[in-house]
């Protein structure tokens, strides 16, 4: 009878050893694997220097770009969004909080055969409008939605 921890042992060993021998034969390299980001743009304190450091001064207001978050987040902590936009070619869409210490929240740059659609969660630390810009075809579009965070989540 073969115990599960056995199995488990088993089926982590062999896949350590297949990663080793990736790694090793030069398959899997750590730097591609992990993800780049703007640590500028993310390091920067007001939202016109993050837009700045993103490259995305400019821009202009869209109705293309639609910003799906709840109108009161109980709990600033998670506060979960989807950003969605039918403007063609999007190369990346970011995610600013006006009034977060630091406004860029997220950073997604996307390849050219995907669809102009991101879902995630955000930490607010009060209340502030979500900001969502979106670039594409060297042009940049922003909307945004005021979300308001309540204490506790007693609508304080």
């Amino acid at each position: 009878m073969v115990s599960i921890k056995r199995r488990a042992f088993l089926k982590g060993s062999i896949t350590t050893g297949v990663l080793s021998v990736a790694i090793g034969a030069g398959l899997l390299k750590p730097n591609v694997v992990l993800a780049a980001w703007p640590e500028d743009a993310f390091s920067k304190k007001s939202l016109a220097d993050a837009l700045a450091a993103l490259g995305a001064s400019g821009a202009a207001e869209s109705g293309d770009i639609k910003i799906k978050a709840p109108d009161i987040a109980e709990n600033g902590a998670v506060v979960p969004i989807t950003v969605s936009t039918s403007i063609s070619g999007v190369e990346k869409i970011s995610v600013m909080v006006e009034k977060n210490p630091q406004p860029l929240a997220a950073n997604f740059e996307l390849s050219s055969k995907c669809e102009g659609f991101i879902s995630t969660r955000i930490k607010m630390g009060k209340t502030s409008d979500v900001i969502a810009v979106v670039q594409a075809g060297g042009k940049t579009f922003t909307a945004k939605k005021t979300v308001k965070v309540t204490i506790g989540g007693c609508g304080g």
